[in-house]
């Protein structure tokens, strides 16, 4: 029988070889080798075997452009490899759906399936595949005009090629990112490119990547200005491309060739190509040529004075370019630079700690604190401000999304939030660490926070099958002077944990009066679950940084494992300890004890009016394009006209001429920051000295620099808590 079964495997390994293969000058024949490797798969009631020729067929299919095909195969060998587990081929399985998506209309799925596929092949030091990843998202980096990224993708992509010595591999990333090159100007650098990308396309007879290059050189002949040899490449490539069945490709080439006819006034050639090319992009929903051909259409038009028809066009290609710029995809390109930036920090963080260690006991304290210092700048800066933006968006688009949109937006946000609570994490133990935390007593409704709080966590429960119960004892009064931020954190992460690790039961929320006098109540609060409990010989490590109990703990689970430290730390704050009881199988009980002082009762806040700003001008200060973007966005839907300077420079020449009636100065920014730029300001003169200037940062410790507390009106942190910006510039006003 296994020899049978290992004949079988050979026969079918040696059709999807084949198939493969073949792909580059003869995509029918792939397809049909691997129709046949399926059929004897299926009767044989291989499950391997039959993922494998679901994933192959996916791939040529998505090649072809039937994407409907191409999804359905895809996610139908993503079933067989799930029941085998094999993470390998679901990872295939994911890379065939991501090039649909990203090539069609959904950016931001197609991104996501392509960043679970990249993790997956890294795991397995997969590098032929980690390249053709890295290419697919250069490609999408560069749809949205991204640059930097979409070269460091291609280099990437480059890199790992080179590893498993795959021309054909190379010369794929040298085609797009001499593309990038022509771009920068460089052209004798994408030529060179080009014609090494040529020169392997041909040597290996890969006609499908051939194409990419002949066009590739077309584009650089089109900067040179040698029209009709670039006309010549880019018919080849068209050949070809229609030849192979290759619509992306197609379009592509179409595009290209409609803009160098603009370019030598051959407006009417020019038209018939870039309809051509909008009927099949719009037939296929290849949304990236779409709104490049409404583009270029407008321009034709434009250049014939027919007002009518380029107002069409570019209507048109606006609406299109909307659409490839979404929420989702921002928070999808922001997460993965998220992954690079916390692993070289942690890196960084990890050598200057070592280098602490080595010097003497009063050198090491001060630069241990001047480390974590810098470690908690430069993280809450470059995390957050990713972050601000991917939030942001996700609250402004719910304001007007369909019904239909709205989930996809609720579990953007949910992601969103749940990795802000991660980096928060970090940040606030590391912030707690250094002891530079102090309560923020306000009168505040406890009976409000704790409704609130067990309606958040209501649906998590729920997910689960879990139940939440909200047990208040009578004689607790309504509102108490208290730091409801780090009372909302410390409850969070013992009800979050709570419903982690319960996977039937109840999670009770108790809050009990243990005395009363003088004005001030001692309250305990309890966090009691029916989970899987905690073993004995883990209670000592339980507040300890960093640490899980790996007996209970899955990837299911995750978190950062400074949850607990955190509450232990923020508790103490309090003047209070954190308790626990547990029993392993029967669940766990957290309780602490807090006195608090009576206040008032806070009187409902009148309706906010959001047109009390309307007609302002701000000035904002944001070397971040797409936080520049969102934030005017934000203040546009307030009234608030806003100018963009891209530095602490740009800020101090624009206050110089025109009045602003506020400033929000980003802090980190190239040339000058903006506690330079501020200090400027404020000390030179211009129309803008008295100008109320509000440092917008993600930087949480900008507030410790008291050398310049004095010169801003006040702090405000990204990601932007809208309420607090509307109510920060309404008192300003």
């Amino acid at each position: 029988m296994n020899a049978v079964v290992t004949d079988l495997s050979f026969d079918v390994t040696s059709l999807l070889n084949n198939a493969y293969s073949c792909r580059i000058n003869n995509l029918k024949q792939s397809i049909i080798l691997s129709k046949k490797a399926l059929s004897i798969s299926i009767k044989a009631n291989e499950h391997a075997l039959i993922g494998k020729s679901l994933t192959q067929l996916s791939l040529f299919y998505m090649i072809r452009g039937e994407y409907k095909r191409a999804i359905g195969s895809a996610k139908e060998a993503i079933g067989y490899f799930e029941l085998l587990g094999d993470e390998k081929g679901i990872a295939d399985a994911q890379y065939s759906i991501a090039g649909v998506y990203y090539k069609t209309d959904n950016y931001h799925l197609g991104l996501m399936h392509l960043i679970d596929s990249l993790v997956i092949y890294k795991r397995y030091n997969d590098y032929y595949n980690q390249s053709r990843v890295q290419k697919s998202l250069g490609t999408i980096y560069e749809y949205f005009g991204d640059r930097k990224n979409a070269i460091r993708a291609y280099q990437a992509s480059i890199e790992e090629a080179e590893k498993v010595k795959d021309q054909d591999l190379i010369a794929n990333a040298y085609n797009p990112l001499s593309g990038m090159y022509i771009k920068q100007n460089k052209i004798s650098m994408a030529a060179e490119m080009i014609e090494r990308s040529i020169a392997i396309k041909t040597n290996s007879g890969d006609l499908r990547g051939l194409a990419f290059a002949l066009y590739g050189r077309g584009k650089i002949h089109m900067a040179m200005e040698q029209w009709a040899d670039a006309e010549k490449d880019l018919h080849k490539a068209l050949k070809i491309h229609r030849e192979m069945g290759e619509r992306l490709g197609l379009g592509m080439a179409y595009c290209k060739l409609g803009s160098l006819y603009i370019k030598t006034g051959r407006l009417s050639k020019a038209k018939q190509v870039l309809e051509k090319a909008l009927h099949f992009s719009t037939k296929y929903n290849i949304t990236y040529i779409k709104f490049k051909s409404n583009h270029l259409l407008y321009l034709v038009y434009k250049q014939e004075n027919d007002t009518v028809k380029s107002l069409e066009y570019l209507e048109k290609y606006l609406n299109e370019k909307e659409t490839v710029i979404n929420a989702q995809t921002l928070k999808v390109i922001e997460n993965y630079e998220l992954i690079t930036k916390i692993e070289s920090m942690e890196k960084a963080s990890q050598m200057e700690l070592e280098r602490a260690r080595i010097m003497e006991n009063q050198e090491r304290a001060e630069n241990t604190a001047r480390v974590k210092q810098n470690f908690l700048s430069t993280m809450s800066h470059e995390i957050r401000t990713p972050l601000n933006a991917v939030i942001t968006i996700t609250s402004l688009l719910n304001e007007r999304v369909d019904p239909a949109e709205k989930q996809l937006l609720d579990s953007l946000k949910f992601a969103s939030d749940n990795l802000l609570m991660l980096i928060n994490d970090i940040l606030d133990f590391t912030k707690l660490d250094a002891g530079k935390v102090q309560l923020e007593l306000r009168s505040c409704s406890l009976i409000r926070l704790m409704k609130g709080l067990a309606e958040t966590y209501r649906n998590m429960a729920e997910v689960k099958g879990l139940k939440i119960a909200l047990l208040i004892d009578e004689r607790i009064a309504d509102t108490y002077k208290l730091d409801e931020t780090k009372l909302s954190q410390i409850l969070n992460n013992l009800i979050s944990n709570a419903i982690k690790f319960t996977n039937k039961g109840k999670i009770s929320i108790e809050l009990q009066q243990l005395n009363s006098q003088a004005g001030y109540d001692t309250i305990r609060f309890t966090i009691a679950d029916t989970g899987v409990g905690i073993p004995v010989e883990f209670f000592d490590e339980m507040f300890d940084s960093f640490s899980q109990p790996k007996a209970i703990t899955t990837r299911k689970q995750g978190g950062s494992g400074l949850g607990l430290a955190i509450v232990k730390k923020l508790v103490e704050l309090y003047q209070s300890q954190i308790h626990f009881h547990s029993t392993v199988n029967k669940g766990s009980k957290f309780y602490f004890d807090i006195t608090l002082k009576k206040a008032d009762t806070i009187q409902n806040a009148p309706v906010k009016n959001l047109n009390q700003l309307q007609n302002k001008v701000a000035l904002l200060a944001d070397d971040n394009m797409i936080n520049a973007m969102v934030a005017r966005k934000l203040l546009s839907n307030w009234g608030i006209s806003a100018d963009h300077a891209v530095n602490g420079l740009d800020a101090i020449e624009m206050a110089k001429n025109k009045i602003f009636d506020f400033i929000l100065m980003d802090i980190h920014m190239p040339e000058m920051n903006g506690f330079d730029a501020t200090v400027h300001i404020r000390n030179n003169h211009n129309l803008n000295i008295a100008t109320p200037i509000f440092a917008l940062t993600a930087d949480i410790t900008a507030e410790s620099h008291e050398e310049y507390i004095g010169y801003f009106t006040g702090f405000l942190r990204k990601p932007i808590e809208i309420d607090k910006l509307y109510e920060a510039l309404l008192g300003v006003s």
